[in-house]
């Protein structure tokens, strides 16, 4: 159930624990492996499968755990192991779409203890920051923000500040980002790769925690944030030459039922001209929540059509998560 690898980073790229301004030690206490099943069934099974794994992070005293949200979506069942080796289970209370977090509540005390947070807006480029791994020290990664910028995803997925840190961790997913004080600035998301000066760099998106404060309380009580639900097209689109290109849609998704098809050009939304994704989000969600008509300009071949398209709310399509 659980990968025991016992790899490890060069002693040159880990934290050396008397010249931190915090216990290392503590922290790891509050880190957790995470094992997830998924229904076959699930909608996100195809892409994402049905056996995950990762890492959460103790964010209270309650048993909180904050993870990446794709990690839990349509979860059916979650293991969480402890550093001592002990493991309990945990249920989803919350999967928030637009920043991507996803949170926890263990069935029992965890006992561990928990990683205060910390802003990542008072990190810059160059700061020196720790993403931590279930392996211990040894899995723990000495890094630097390399850059804060935008990122958007091909799944209808934008963030307007995104962490990207250098050199990366290889099990990002879900890992914590710590400052040099110890405190949670962010949660692990992807691997991303970018060609500079001919050479291929790797870096870890991270997603800020400055994006949780506002809505924890909500997410933990209500389940939700609180606010509308985006628009969902179901469109993957990709970048190309100042053009956005449809890669696919999503099965049964809006955009398919509407008739988009993969390699239509998408010229405009709503009449205002789109050439990158983030624009083209932020287009789409403007224009009202969840159930809007989204009227789009395509090409295909030589020929301009509007298809207009009637979004969703995501969540619709996703198997709701089971509390026990």
């Amino acid at each position: 159930m659980f990968s025991l690898d016992p790899w490890s980073f060069p002693k040159s790229l880990r934290p050396d624990p008397l010249k931190l301004e915090f216990d290392l030690e503590q922290r790891l206490d509050a880190l957790l492996q995470l094992h997830i099943q998924v229904p076959d069934q699930a909608y996100t099974a195809p892409i994402l499968g049905t056996s995950r794994s990762g890492h959460g992070v103790v964010i209270d005293s309650e048993g909180h755990i904050l993870t990446i949200g794709y990690l839990v979506t349509e979860a059916q069942q979650i293991w969480c192991r402890k550093r001592d080796g002990s493991v309990v289970q945990a249920d989803v209370i919350a999967y928030d779409q637009p920043t991507g977090f996803g949170l926890l509540k263990s069935f029992s005390d965890l006992e561990c203890g928990y990683i205060p947070m910390g802003k990542a807006s008072d990190l810059s480029k160059h700061d020196k920051v720790y993403m931590l791994g279930h392996g211990g020290i040894h899995q723990c990664l000495k890094t630097r923000i390399a850059e804060v910028k935008p990122f958007a995803g091909s799944w209808e997925y934008l963030l307007e500040q995104a962490l990207f840190i250098q050199p990366a961790h290889p099990e990002w997913s879900g890992s914590p980002l710590l400052n040099v004080k110890g405190e949670l600035v962010g949660i692990g998301s992807l691997l991303t790769q970018e060609l500079k000066q001919g050479q291929t760099q790797q870096s870890n998106m991270v997603v800020p925690t400055d994006l949780l404060a506002p809505m924890l309380n909500n997410l933990i009580k209500q389940g939700h944030s609180g606010l509308p639900p985006r628009p969902w097209l179901g469109l993957y689109l990709e970048e190309h030459d100042q053009q956005l290109v449809v890669q696919h849609a999503s099965p049964q998704g809006p955009a398919e039922e509407a008739g988009i098809l993969p390699e239509d050009l998408l010229v405009s939304v709503a009449g205002q001209r789109v050439q990158d994704l983030a624009n083209f989000y932020r287009h789409v969600w403007s224009i009202g929540q969840a159930g809007v008509e989204i009227p789009l300009q395509i090409a295909r071949g030589a020929e301009l059509m509007t298809i207009n398209i009637r979004s969703i709310n995501r969540s619709e399509r996703l198997i709701k998560p089971t509390t026990h």
